[in-house]
């Protein structure tokens, strides 16, 4: 599967890098190739050049925004939430149109320090807010209730936990369960929550998750939903 993961930072090469073991064709969109490349610095989070990671993943391309979005037939919103309609933006419509947008961004505050607080929320959900924005484009709410390395490797976590999908497409949240079951996610730990307003609650989940952080001290963690039979 031709896949494109827009956002260059820690959570777009640990997706990306976890694609390409399973053999999708991967490429990940920045605004300035040749600027991204040019960084010699760690990023903010403290996460290395990317050029740097480029060189152990030659076979992941760097690509501007449009094509990225033009190349990949699923499409991942792996950007800082607040920045996310931004970089959508400058992929465009047209590349969007039709494609599977997987949103995994959180639309966070970090401007008090930590934990953050949330832009959006009870009302609204950055998921609505890019299905609003591109109503062709069928955009499916996952994976933002785990840490990245959590995301595409669910067996950090000992015993049965949960992840969730939202979309309004039916198809395309088949799609995504399907790169789940890949990650290693088992189909009855990949819980529906209907259509994208489900989207809110589990953008809202990021306030108990860095609560959880802070107790556990580690990022390796997350929460199993049972219900009575």
């Amino acid at each position: 599967m031709k896949i494109a993961i827009i956002g260059t930072g820690m959570v777009g090469r640990g997706l990306a890098e976890r694609l390409d073991g399973l053999g999708h064709d991967v490429v990940i969109g920045t605004r300035d190739v040749a600027s991204t490349l040019a960084r010699t610095e760690p990023d903010a989070m403290g996460t290395p050049p990317y050029a740097q990671w480029q060189r152990e993943h030659p076979a992941v391309r760097l690509l501007t925004l449009p094509g990225a979005g033009t190349h990949g037939d699923v499409i991942v919103n792996a950007t800082n939430g607040q920045h996310a309609l931004a970089a959508l933006e400058g992929v465009g419509a047209e590349p969007l149109a039709g494609k599977v947008l997987l949103d995994l961004a959180l639309p966070l505050d970090l401007s008090e320090g930590f934990p953050p607080t949330l832009t959006i929320s009870n009302t609204d959900s950055l998921g609505e807010q890019i299905q609003r924005t591109y109503p062709d484009t069928r955009v499916v709410k996952s994976l933002n209730s785990v840490y990245y390395q959590v995301m595409v490797d669910p067996t950090r976590v000992p015993g049965p936990h949960s992840i969730f999908v939202a979309g309004n497409d039916t198809d395309a949240k088949h799609t995504v369960e399907g790169l789940l079951q890949e990650f290693g996610w088992p189909t009855e730990s990949i819980i529906d929550l209907g259509d994208i307003t489900g989207a809110r609650g589990v953008e809202m989940y990021a306030r108990l998750f860095f609560t959880l952080y802070n107790a556990f001290g580690t990022f390796d963690f997350n929460i199993n939903v049972t219900r009575a039979h």
